[in-house]
């Protein structure tokens, strides 16, 4: 209890430039000068010191091996490029959908509120039959129209 306080080890974000190229190679099992090309046909980008040295983040390096593990049961690097790109859409497709998702039910929450608030008025008034604010039974689809201003 008498020693100086220890500092605390924080591990740097999966998006740090950490790594230099050496490190990189050893960490993947490629060779530099493959680290080298796969930058040069923008497949990788690590990022770089003020002096103009490469410096690998952890997802470069996850990024790295499945460039390897692609080539390496014989995909060309233009099929890895059109994988990955593939991969990223997907990615921002999953992104997209959780987002529409989440203003589906914001929306479906303001609309019984302001329904409940309506019924709350007017008790007598006929219930809304809007599409939105059933839930679909199993099987069926739900088309959301909006209009764009």
């Amino acid at each position: 209890m008498g020693g100086p306080p220890r500092e605390r080890f924080v591990a740097p974000s999966p998006d740090a430039a950490v790594y230099v190229i050496s490190v990189a190679a050893e960490l993947t099992g490629l060779h530099p000068q493959t680290l080298r090309t796969y930058e040069r046909l923008g497949l990788i980008t690590p990022g770089r010191t003020g002096g103009g040295g490469r410096r690998y983040s952890h997802r470069d390096i996850e990024l790295l091996r499945e460039i390897a593990d692609l080539t390496s049961v014989g995909i060309g690097l233009e099929g890895v490029r059109r994988i990955l790109d593939l991969e990223h859409r997907a990615s921002a497709l999953a992104r997209r959908n959780e987002e529409l998702l989440a203003e589906l039910e914001a929306t479906r929450a303001a609309l019984h509120q302001a329904l409940d608030t309506r019924r709350a008025e007017d008790p007598l008034r006929p219930p809304n039959k809007l599409p939105v604010l059933r839930q679909p039974a199993p099987g069926q689809s739900l088309v959301v129209w909006r209009r764009r201003p």
